[in-house]
């Protein structure tokens, strides 16, 4: 195929259906990633805190939460979005679309993103900590005013690592007919054999990658102060 041959392909694909596909994948990204943050950031301080010889130790708690998150990090996400077909269709009245994915896919990245989150506030130098209690600070304080504010690369980098990871999720949300660029990669590219289609779905799919990690990376220096 020449290069004139291959702008003239281009140029009969239906960009419209493309455009429609990729905002499902934007959307399928970022509510996910946001719910994942808004769930992760507690359950990541509770594992970290609870854990031993932190200021909250307490093995119970962190056996039983960690437990959860293990195993719900454990389960294939192809095989979490089948498990929950009926929660996601009592809370989104549908089991399957683009909207519904995102029940599955927030249950897919929190976890993760908590154990992120954790591995975050455990790199904070103790002494900080220390310092903020012997200055009489509360656990509130210490949350919001040490352990947050010291994480905060950590817990950007955490962000992007789980958004990337969610346009992947996506294609395989797609492939069950969740929408977005998977689906269309594979209902067009694969069973209707127009590998064109494929491919560009393909490279829309790695800009996005390259675009979240590229804004993670620069967000986590500009919000890194040490």
């Amino acid at each position: 195929m020449d290069f004139r041959n291959l702008l003239a392909d281009l140029q009969q694909l239906n960009w419209s259906l493309i455009g429609t596909a990729s905002y499902e994948t934007l959307y399928m990204v970022f509510w996910p990633t946001v719910i994942a943050a808004v769930i992760g950031i507690p359950i990541g301080i509770v594992l970290a805190l609870t854990s031993k010889g932190h200021i909250l130790e307490n093995h119970i708690i962190n056996q039983s939460v960690g437990s959860v998150v293990n195993i719900l990090r454990s389960i294939p996400f192809i095989l979490l979005l089948i498990m929950l077909i009926p929660l996601t269709r009592k809370i989104m009245g549908v089991a399957i679309s683009y909207e519904a994915m995102v029940v599955p896919l927030s249950f897919g990245a929190a976890p993760f993103f908590a154990r992120l989150v954790e591995t975050s506030i455990n790199e904070i130098d103790r002494g900080i900590i220390e310092s903020a209690q012997a200055m009489g600070s509360n656990l509130r304080q210490i949350i919001f005013k040490v352990l947050i504010p010291e994480s905060l690369p950590g817990l950007v980098a955490g962000i992007t690592v789980t958004a990337v990871a969610l346009v992947g999720y996506t294609a395989m949300a797609g492939v069950v007919g969740g929408g977005g660029l998977g689906d269309m990669a594979y209902r067009y590219g694969f069973q209707r054999n127009q590998p064109l289609v494929m491919y560009v779905c393909i490279v829309l799919l790695v800009l996005m990658v390259q675009v979240i990690q590229s804004f993670g990376d620069w967000l986590s220096k500009k919000v890194n102060h040490r």
